[in-house]
């Protein structure tokens, strides 16, 4: 079974732009691709990520990681943290251990596509085309988004489209 498809768009410029502010990580850089550490050929755990310079009235943080290249029409969900307070402007390496234990109070993971509630780490099938990985933080204008951890990533992204105030966005990619 041949997996040739074109690539699909950035998926966030599909949506309303949003301004943007600073995302760094000492573990992936924009435009590079991932270390096998953050795949499920590794270790398969969440990269380190801070942010800095998002707008005023910023209230809380919402944290995701999709794969638009996945052979599927709506991609595929890697990770979901929502609602991290302002006061939170980094998370370690880790972080997204399935069960939340590395997450501040009151943030919560939402189930990824894999079916657990944490970050699951890159797998594109082997022999397909390199996949990239959206690394983003939304600024949101709420302190609570108003889902709970039994949400979909499309109702977390759907909440956002009415939320964000700006989007840091650090994209790399993977092939096996």
């Amino acid at each position: 079974m041949s997996l040739e498809r074109p690539y699909p768009p950035d998926p966030y410029s599909l949506l309303p732009q949003a301004p943007t502010f600073t995302l760094t990580s000492p573990d992936i850089t924009d435009g590079q691709r991932l270390d096998a550490t953050f795949s499920a050929d590794g270790e398969n755990v969440s990269p380190a990520l801070a942010w800095s310079g998002f707008p005023e009235g910023t209230q809380s943080f919402v944290v995701n990681v999709f794969d638009p290249d996945a052979p599927t029409p709506s991609g595929y969900w890697h990770w979901s943290v929502v609602d991290l307070p302002v006061t939170t402007t980094s998370l370690p390496r880790g972080a997204g251990a399935v069960g939340g234990a590395g997450l501040p109070a009151g943030a919560f993971h939402v189930r990824n596509d894999g079916g657990e509630h944490g970050f699951i780490g890159a797998a594109p099938p082997p022999g397909d085309h390199e996949h990239r990985y959206y690394f983003a933080v939304h600024a949101v204008d709420v302190p609570k988004l108003g889902v709970g951890p039994d949400a979909s990533n499309a109702t977390v992204a759907f909440h956002l489209a009415f939320h964000t105030l700006a989007r840091a966005v650090i994209v790399a990619s993977y092939q096996r």
